[in-house]
């Protein structure tokens, strides 16, 4: 026998008429027939019931009492037979949040990749954020070639206005002696006046140091060194909530070690942005759950967004034909159209004008308001008449308004009537959140991967 070829001889399961065929391995075979021709009985019944036997056969008897008995189809003999699975047939979910990863579970499997091994970084300025320890901060610092001058700072504001009198204050009562303002080190009696309208950076120097040389040092000279940098550190770190900066004075290896600040910091967070990232789990990538979802879209991807041709079908009417079809009452005498002639008188619009022979900016006017500018607008209802000076929301701004803040299906059913979808434009299609698309790995954030095909996918994790 080929070990290639699967072979079934006397067939006689349910409606199978004693049938022999053999049916090539490795392969993707298709049954095909009229209903009730068998081929249930053959590829079920028949071929997989076997399959199934033959493996429960081989287990343990410890095993098998659990796994219950299975009848031997009636069929003389099936040969080149392996252990067989079969899968139901299930209609596809509709769920609008259900993706190809989601219901292969293949995503559950990124997430706990991109969980574990993933790079944050700040979803503010890109760069990448690590955690650590104070040991791990002195350890660095202890790692710099010998003769290498540095300083040790708290950061007290970063980016932050005003003339910060009391935090110098602050600072001078905590025993320190001077402070670096915008870069500059100056003693504390000697910092000028801030500018209180300007943004200012504003470190505690902590301790100033030169790296020594342990070949030289004494061990017990060498061991206050140490000690001396991990108070600092620690008191940086208490100081600056977390953070502490290494400023570099003087780099006696200026390739490995280059002058400037190095900024540390105990938890995932971005000194330079001050924001703050959360653990990072499996479900902080799931757009099902609110640690991974976009707040915008809610982790749909998109959002139902007022169309602009919806709400001006018929670009050859004028205004008092009708081309604004939503948002508008039909009544020329309702508070509504005579807020709409006021602008348009405030504009200079011609309300009998086609659609399409209004300026962009004239549109613009009426679909989306007046911004922050104000004009006079006035109505007159049979309980009086209102004359003011206010903004003018515009058209699609008051429907979406009113679609937000209604509570009546109504309403938002025939609002939707001139919604279409769009993209997302917080999370542009990808459904997280600004921190889940800021985690890489091999500079790859998990939305890019999920764009990909199938066989780009397992290229890249191979």
């Amino acid at each position: 026998m080929a070990s290639d070829q699967l072979v079934i001889r006397g067939a006689r399961q349910h409606n199978l008429k004693n049938i022999t065929l053999s049916i090539p391995k490795y392969k993707l075979v298709v049954i095909t027939g009229l209903s009730g021709s068998g081929k249930s009985s053959l590829a079920f019944d028949t071929i997989f019931a076997e399959g199934q036997r033959r493996y429960i056969e081989s287990l343990s008897a410890y095993a098998r009492q659990f796994l219950g008995r299975v009848n031997k189809p009636d069929v003389e003999v099936i040969e080149g037979l392996s252990p067989a699975i079969a899968i139901d047939q299930k209609g596809v979910s509709h769920n609008p949040r259900s993706t190809v990863g989601t219901v292969t579970e293949i995503y559950d499997y990124l997430r706990l990749i991109y969980a574990r091994i993933g790079v944050p970084h700040c979803p503010k300025c890109g760069r990448p954020v690590t955690r650590q320890s104070a040991q791990e901060i002195v350890d660095t610092i202890l790692a710099m070639p010998v003769g290498t001058r540095l300083q040790i700072l708290a950061p007290l504001v970063r980016g932050r206005k005003g003339h910060h009198r009391p935090i110098l204050e602050e600072v001078r009562k905590l025993g320190f002696v001077r402070v670096r303002v915008d870069g500059t080190v100056y003693d504390l009696e000697e910092v000028p006046e801030l500018d209180r309208y300007k943004m200012h950076d504003i470190e505690a120097v902590v301790d100033r140091l030169i790296i020594p040389d342990r070949q030289i040092e004494t061990k017990e000279a060498y061991a206050d060194f140490v000690s001396r940098v991990t108070d600092s550190v620690e008191t940086s770190l208490r100081l600056g909530d977390g953070v502490v900066v290494v400023n570099v004075v003087r780099s006696a290896d200026p390739s490995r070690y280059p002058e400037g600040d190095q900024l540390f910091s105990e938890r995932l967070s971005c000194p330079i942005c001050n924001v703050s990232i959360p653990e990072i789990e499996p479900r902080s990538f799931s757009f099902n759950s609110p640690h991974g979802a976009c707040p915008v879209c809610e982790g749909l991807g998109f959002r139902l967004e007022i169309d602009p041709d919806l709400v001006v079908p018929n670009k050859e009417k004028s205004l008092r034909e009708g081309a604004i079809a939503y948002g508008l009452s039909e009544d020329h005498e309702s508070a509504s159209w005579q807020i709409l002639e006021s602008v348009a008188r405030h504009y200079g619009i011609d309300m009998d004008k086609p659609w399409r022979e209004l300026t962009e900016a004239q549109q613009r006017i009426l679909l989306y308001g007046t911004g922050p500018e104000r004009i006079p607008l006035s109505y007159e209802t049979p309980n009086g008449e209102w004359t003011g000076v206010r903004q003018f929301e515009g058209v699609i701004p008051n429907l979406r308004r009113r679609y937000d803040e209604t509570s009546s299906d109504y309403i938002r059913s025939k609002i939707e009537e001139v919604m279409s979808r769009t993209p997302c434009r917080a999370c542009h299609g990808t459904r997280l959140n600004e921190v889940a698309r800021a985690v890489t790995v091999a500079e790859k954030p998990i939305d890019e991967l999920t764009r990909w095909p199938v066989n780009q996918l397992l290229d890249w994790i191979n």
